[in-house]
């Protein structure tokens, strides 16, 4: 995923109601949209150094975006809506080697009336669901962790994995690390115990668990590298 213009560099004032976030840009402040909906935990403190693109855009009331933030020296991927983007890239470009050589990709496909699964992959008649979890939590320098809050949906979904398995799906869930230099990834049991014990209960049904840490520059963010999952 390329940015299409260059970024230009601020630091961090405050965020405040979800989408909006305040920067000082030199001697000015302007306020930028905030596109991450989450605690964004660990992220957040004043005179960060953060980055945001500018869309010019008549009709957008916000015209700029928050994209990265560096946090201890790491850049930080932050736009959400960019995680499905970048995963389908390095689905396309056989960078997630245990789901390579697809024959066909599908973003976006229901699995039942209430569930829906980022991309739907087949090979040799094999059928696979792909979920993509964006990471951006890390309290450990070289460890990232997921979920940074308490996630109900992240737990619904691995149910639902689990039910795909049953019906003759492969299921994979995806965490796509947003954070430059980490070696490995982690559940946070400590901020969602339900949630840890779902994905232990996903994995011993099945699921095949996958982190992947992204590069991380001011022109693009892409999948670099497969890191150890270091929970049990």
């Amino acid at each position: 995923m390329e940015f299409t213009k260059t970024l230009i560099k601020g630091k961090l004032i405050k965020r405040y109601k979800r989408f909006f976030v305040d920067i000082k840009i030199d001697k000015e402040i302007i306020t930028a949209h905030c596109p991450n909906t989450g605690s964004m935990r660990g992220l957040l403190d004043e005179n960060n150094e953060v980055f945001i693109s500018k869309n010019n855009n008549p009709k957008r009331k916000l015209k700029y975006t928050l994209e990265i933030i560096k946090v201890k020296k790491n850049l930080v991927g932050v736009n959400t809506h960019f995680a499905n983007k970048i995963a389908y890239h390095g689905l396309s470009n056989n960078l997630v080697k245990e789901v390579s050589s697809s024959e066909s990709i599908k973003p976006e496909v229901f699995f039942d009336k209430e569930t829906r699964f980022d991309f739907l992959v087949e090979k040799n008649k094999q059928k696979t669901f792909v979920e993509v979890k964006n990471v951006t939590l890390f309290r450990d320098e070289k460890i990232a962790e997921f979920p940074d809050s308490i996630t109900t949906r992240g737990s619904k979904h691995l149910k639902a994995l689990i039910n795909a398995i049953k019906k003759g799906y492969k299921s994979y869930l995806l965490f796509l690390v947003q954070i430059q230099g980490v070696e490995k990834f982690k559940i946070a049991k400590d901020i969602d115990k339900e949630y840890y014990e779902n994905y232990l209960l996903a994995k011993k049904a099945g699921v095949i668990f996958l982190a992947y840490r992204c590069k991380i520059n001011l022109k693009e963010i892409k999948i670099e590298k497969k890191i150890k999952i270091i929970n049990n």
